[in-house]
Formats: C-alpha cells, structure tokens, sequence
C-alpha cells in the first residue's frame, strides 16, 4: 500500500515521502497515529502544498529566531544579592531569576531554555547560554555584585 509520510518516521522517511508498506501496518498504526495518509492523487496534491506552507512558516520562524538571538548576545542581566566574605553569595543565581529577569525585559524565555553549566554562586561576571534552536545558542551575560 502506497502511503504518504505526515510526519518522519525513523524507519520509514522524511516527511512528505511516498513509501510502500504492508497494508494492516499502514491501517492499523500509521494512519490512526496520524504518521501518514494514503497517497491518493489528491491527498500527495494536498499535503505538498501543505509541506511548502510549512516550510515558509519554519522560514519566518528561523528568521525570528535569528534575530532574537542577535538581541539576547548584547544583552547583560544585573543582580544584586546579598554576598558573605571572599565574594560568595548566599544562595545562587537560578534560571528562574534569569527567566523572570528577561521577562521583565520583555523576552520570553522559559526557564528550561536557559543553560547553566554550574550555579552562580559567586560575584563577577559569569556568561549564561540560552538554548533556542540546536543551531542557535546566544550568551547572555549575567553581572552578579553584593548588596551594600
């Protein structure tokens, strides 16, 4: 049974292929998961356009992403935290503050984005990667001083 790919599928293919599988696997997994369709003539027809559509809209997307990337690479973060001897913070700088940080910026950031290889525990200038594409990974850049 011919079918066309909706999704790709690690054994099978990309997305918009046309692929020969047996007819109960294509009846009773693929189509009902919603993975792939059966490659009618109006069907390829629909989901080609469909497929372009989707490659302007990941175009437009990746354009914005880029450009938000740009913004957050120039952009530092200040916090001031109360700090003991020898520089060390009580407590930590967490990517929540970082998140509610650049929220009050006006980006949208979710937390689970930002990536921090170690806590932030001492004063100084520490570099924080934002993780928002597998290409794109701007630095942010976080100045922590005590509070007097």
């Amino acid at each position: 049974m011919k079918i066309i790919l909706l999704q790709t599928y690690e054994n099978l293919g990309q997305i918009g292929e046309i692929v020969n599988v047996k007819a109960g696997y294509a009846r009773n997994f693929l189509i009902p998961n919603k993975i792939a369709s059966i490659a009618t003539d109006d069907n390829v027809q629909y989901y080609n356009k469909w497929i372009e559509s989707q490659k302007i809209k990941e175009a437009k997307n990746r354009k914005n992403m880029e450009l938000l990337s740009n913004q957050l690479d120039k952009l530092t973060l200040k916090f001031e935290l109360k700090a003991g001897d020898n520089d060390k913070l009580f407590g930590s700088v967490t990517s929540q503050m970082i998140s509610d940080e650049l929220d009050k910026k006006g980006y949208s950031i979710d937390k689970k984005e930002i990536i921090l290889e170690e806590s932030l525990k001492e004063t100084g200038n520490h570099f924080v990667h934002i993780h928002l594409d597998e290409d794109l990974k701007p630095k942010i850049k976080v100045k922590i001083a005590a509070e007097k």
